[in-house]
């Protein structure tokens, strides 16, 4: 996560830049040029300029000063896939460059020749490159999947709250099964072995931390789940208590 922390922050100066570099081209004095509309926007030059701009600065704002790295990463992202967009657009209408809202920066200030011109070449494609490696790994990551298991298991409550549906385990297999709380008391054949069980109303279970004895209560329908117990912090799986 360092090294996305880093890349956004490389990002964020580099994108701070280009947005003062296009603001100051916006107001220079190239009247006919900007007046010209954009290839591929059909809007004035120097509207599209400064739009650009205004893009960029937002978003550099976002990766020097924001806190949530996988929006900062996601936001780089879909920056830079309009910009790949915006490229293609180029290609197919055989434009060059210079004369869109994203033409070279460096004329201005004379830097399109030698070592410094070659390394604001490579500019864009580390950003693509980074952002799209980035927002891989943040999907990818360990921390990613655990959120979206958690997310996932909001949504599943919060729907079984809206639709006042109550949780229980089958005796026999052990499958969880949700059901409206109008059929409490019914017998219905489990879902997923096709035992006959009556629906009751589910308890809370208790059992003890396997490392330091601590009580902990739980519901029924959290059995085999992995969770850190609440005393001693440490990762325990929840079972059902063994009977006398």
């Amino acid at each position: 996560m360092k090294l996305i922390r880093s890349f956004i922050y490389s990002a964020g100066v580099i994108l701070l830049v280009a947005a003062l570099e296009r603001f100051l081209i916006a107001t220079g004095n190239t009247q006919r040029v900007l007046s010209r509309p954009d290839p591929v926007l059909g809007i004035p030059l120097r509207l599209a300029v400064l739009m650009v701009g205004g893009l960029e600065l937002a978003t550099a704002l976002i990766c020097l000063f924001g806190k949530n790295s996988r929006f900062q990463i996601g936001w780089l992202a879909w920056l830079l896939t309009n910009y790949v967009v915006f490229w293609i657009g180029l290609i197919y209408l055989h434009c060059h460059p210079q004369a869109t809202c994203i033409g070279s920066l460096t004329d201005p200030l004379n830097l399109s020749s030698g070592i410094t011109g070659l390394i604001m070449e490579f500019v864009p494609i580390y950003l693509v490159l980074g952002s799209f490696a980035g927002l891989i790994w943040v999907w990818f990551s360990k921390e990613a999947k655990a959120a979206r298991l958690v997310a996932a298991q909001l949504r599943a409550d919060q729907y079984d709250v809206a639709a006042n549906l109550l949780k229980a385990l089958c005796p026999a297999c052990g499958g969880k099964i949700r059901f409206p709380a109008q059929n409490l008391g019914q017998q219905i054949p489990c879902p997923h072995c096709h035992t006959a069980i009556t629906l009751r109303k589910p308890d809370n279970l208790k059992m003890s931390c396997f490392f330091c004895k601590g009580h902990i209560e739980f519901p029924a329908h959290a059995i085999g789940e992995k969770m850190p117990c609440p005393h001693c912090k440490m990762d325990i799986t929840l079972k059902e208590p063994a009977t006398a």
